[in-house]
């Protein structure tokens, strides 16, 4: 009994652990350029893409917040269609059991 109790102590340290590094991933930036900085896109740690930023002599200035706006939408569909394809992955490696409620994969 008493290796189950510490058994269960550990996996209540990683889940710590795990949620402190979850928050801690939430607050780290990287930033993404192309076309000699032209073209900056900033994502979060995790994927979350905060900005985009477009250098007006690329496209119509007129328009260059629809661009942004499109990008970011497609980003936030293309991450969610990842997300689907990795969980029916993750089911198929399981043999079909779901993930525990909350597990996310990235």
């Amino acid at each position: 009994m008493a290796d189950f109790m510490n058994l269960m102590k550990q996996a209540s340290q990683l889940q710590s652990k795990m949620q402190e590094l979850q928050a801690e991933l939430d607050t780290i930036e990287v930033e993404g350029a192309s076309g000699g900085g032209m073209v900056t896109v900033r994502l979060t740690a995790k994927g979350e893409m905060k900005g985009i930023k477009v250098d007006d002599s690329l496209l119509k200035p007129s328009e260059k917040e629809i661009l942004e706006d499109l990008l970011v939408t497609a980003h936030a569909d293309a991450r969610r269609k990842a997300e689907d394809v990795m969980q029916d992955k993750m089911k198929a490696l399981t043999g079909g059991l779901p993930l525990p409620p909350g597990m996310k994969l990235f």
